[in-house]
């Protein structure tokens, strides 16, 4: 199986653990020292060596860190992970809201005497740096950028990745890296840049149209690469990684050992532009007044899909949504009571992996159910694997990595008969990622800006969630793909071609979580009869394809438009997934998707 169901941290491991870092940072006349989930490539998704935070401390969130000082180490976690982190992290540790509440403001609560808190440069943003700077100015409080500490104690910290890199082929990436590279080139030649340093490894695998296996779910290759605005590159990956893709690459891609990025960058001339966000601070010291902060010049293109990655994403669906509604109808077949968490992770496993495309999972499969569907991230473990019994609900998140695209479904299930208060936050729910899924908006806006559409019905009846309503979505590369975002916090806009996902959700501690999530991609929009035909608009076009439980639908609470979605999709899954399925499940989706 990809997935395990393996303990990978007990909180009793973080007290000794950070005993040992305290003697560390005393040691180093410092008076705390930050260990961050993150690695040098500044990106979401981290190798099992760059896991310090979760060896640490325990908490093994996709975000977060630990600010570890002498009488008290915080561990900042947003509203994603508030439940997960208590079952956790030992009592020595103090989980601590953010970003609610800032590093800025806490740590000259915590040292009002001053203090001088260590930092690795490698694992920080420059923006990261820049802000926390700030906001310590005056207090006492300094930074300094120093080795890692949590290295010096982890005896048994694994080896860095050395993942084969492979092609992407053409007909899946729609674009040669030649012409990509030639693209981006010439905007960087009419900002009058020389060159971009690119430290995102989805980034960097997207330009060369190569990906890799390096990050765990994500099928990118772990390197760095500056890209000169004569469309040349210089790459630092380990040359054992590029055996099979010497001829693909070229000669405008030049491999150079990734110990020399840092001599490469000091010698480069001229405006160089970086990713404020994902730009290491020890390569913006290198930098200097160099650094120009205009962003990943990937990001953008990556992020707009081209019509040969839209097509392999909606086929790709297709063939998911198969394997889903297989799982969906064998759940259904097995009684309240038979059946636990991981048996339901294994099954779903294995009905994609019948898909010879499929390389990998998107991401650890969620199968929460009952109190455990509260955890907005749940991961089954052998220790925490429930009996699905009756009235629970079990929230079921899942993906795939097929070579012509990724797929992020979630679908949450009545196991027997669930309670009322359960069916009346799914239908508010439902009702989100309806009103989602029908908008059309003026071309310019950004999330933050439509996004409270998908939470409105849970506002009017005081409800919310501590998630963001939709994230970016790569074609075949990570499952979370910026720089769009259907959040309240995005500022860019969202345009033709960008895949997202739709998924409000709600979660009640103790009783029981709900979430619906399909991916959805942003299209121009077709004239209305009556409208402005100057005032170019955009709508969304649906990629997943699986049924909506009914049985935890109020109908009556419908209104005849939202009644009048949910028909018109489950026709549509009829009609794409019957054909594909076993008699069995053909028959049970016949009435999965009966008119309501």
């Amino acid at each position: 199986m990809f997935q395990s169901f393996e303990v990978t941290a007990r909180p009793e491991q973080g007290p000794p653990r950070l005993k040992a870092l305290r003697e560390m940072i005393a040691g180093e006349g410092l008076d705390g020292f930050l260990v961050p989930r993150a690695d040098a490539h500044q990106g979401e998704y981290v190798a099992a060596r760059d896991e310090r935070l979760a060896w640490l401390t325990g908490f093994t969130g996709s975000a977060g860190f630990c600010a570890a000082l002498a009488e008290v180490a915080g561990v900042f976690i947003d509203g994603r992970y508030r439940t997960q982190v208590k079952a956790q992290v030992a009592e020595v540790f103090t989980p601590v809201p953010w970003p609610e509440t800032s590093l800025g403001a806490w740590l000259p609560e915590q040292l009002p005497e001053g203090g001088l808190v260590g930092f690795d440069p490698w694992l920080h943003s420059a923006g990261q740096i820049e802000i926390l700077r700030k906001a310590l100015q005056d207090t006492g409080v300094e930074m300094r950028a120093c080795n890692n500490l949590v290295d010096r104690i982890w005896s048994d910290q694994p080896e860095a990745p050395l993942g084969a890199v492979k092609v992407h082929p053409l007909e899946f990436a729609g674009e040669s890296h030649d012409q990509k590279r030639a693209r981006l080139a010439e905007e960087l030649r009419e900002d009058g840049h020389k060159a971009a340093v690119i430290t995102l490894p989805d980034s960097l695998c997207w330009l060369l149209n190569v990906r890799g296996s390096d990050i765990p779910r994500n099928p990118v290759a772990q390197g760095f690469a500056i890209l000169h605005d004569t469309g040349a590159v210089d790459l630092f990956m380990a040359t054992e990684k590029l055996t099979d893709v010497r001829d693909h690459l070229g000669p405008d891609v030049t491999q150079h050992a990734p110990s020399d990025l840092t001599a490469a960058v000091d010698a480069l001339d001229g405006q160089i532009r970086v990713d404020r966000g994902t730009l290491p601070f020890a390569l913006a010291e290198i930098l200097g007044d160099r650094a120009v902060f205009d962003g990943d010049p990937c990001a953008l293109p990556k992020a707009r899909k081209n019509e040969a990655e839209i097509e392999g994403a909606a086929a790709a669906h297709l063939r998911d949504g198969a394997a889903v509604v297989e799982l969906l109808a064998w759940l259904d077949a097995h009684p309240a009571g038979s059946l636990r968490e991981t048996q339901v992770v294994t099954k779903l496993e294995g009905l994609r992996r019948t898909d010879n495309a499929l390389q990998d999972i998107s991401f650890e499969t969620i199968a929460g159910s009952g109190p455990n569907g509260a955890i907005m991230h749940y991961r089954v473990t052998e220790e925490t694997d429930n009996v699905l019994e009756d009235g629970q609900l079990i929230v079921l998140d899942s993906g795939g990595q097929y070579l012509d695209g990724t797929t992020d479904i979630t679908r949450t299930i009545a196991i027997g008969a669930p309670p009322e208060e359960a069916c009346a936050a799914f239908t508010r729910v439902l009702q989100g990622m309806i009103a989602m899924s029908r908008l059309r908006w003026p071309v310019g806006l950004a999330g933050r800006d439509i996004e409270a559409i998908g939470r409105m019905p849970l506002w009017l009846a005081g409800q919310d969630f501590d998630h963001g309503l939709g994230h970016g979505v790569g074609a075949y590369l990570s499952v979370h793909e910026g720089p769009q975002r259907l959040s309240r916090v995005s500022h860019v806009p969202i345009e033709a071609g960008m895949i997202l996902s739709n998924e409000p959700g709600y979660y009640r501690e103790g009783a029981f979580g709900i979430r619906i999530e399909n991916l959805i991609v942003a299209q121009e929009a077709p004239d209305k009869p009556g409208g402005d035909s100057h005032r170019k608009m955009l709508n969304w076009r649906t990629l997943t394809f699986a049924p909506i439980d009914s049985r935890l639908i109020v109908a009556e609470r419908l209104t005849l438009a939202e009644r009048d979605w949910l028909n018109t999709y489950h026709a549509e899954v009829s009609e794409k997934i019957g054909p594909r399925l076993s008699p069995a499940a053909k028959t049970w989706l016949d009435a999965a998707t009966a008119p309501i």
